[in-house]
């Protein structure tokens, strides 16, 4: 158990960090943030092209990763005995 554990963390480290770069590889489409710097000056409405759509994808089967990292730590945690 200790095993899977440790490889859930390092699963957990490493796609927490992939995440965060591939969130902010993503072009600002709205008028938040990042059109304060500049970011929705370029950006097209409704038109992605395939390196923006596969972003997308990477983004979401990541995050699915993540999530499911997330919910087996805490299973582990809590049906652990001590």
């Amino acid at each position: 158990m200790d095993i899977l554990e440790f490889v859930l963390q390092v699963l957990l480290g490493i796609s927490s960090l992939l995440l965060t770069l591939l969130i902010l590889l993503h072009k600002g489409r709205g008028g938040g943030l990042s059109d304060m710097f500049g970011g929705g000056m370029t950006s097209a409405l409704g038109s992605s092209g395939l390196a923006e759509r596969n972003l997308n994808r990477f983004t979401v089967v990541l995050a699915l990763v993540w999530f499911v990292s997330i919910v087996a730590l805490g299973l582990i945690t809590k049906f652990q005995v001590i």
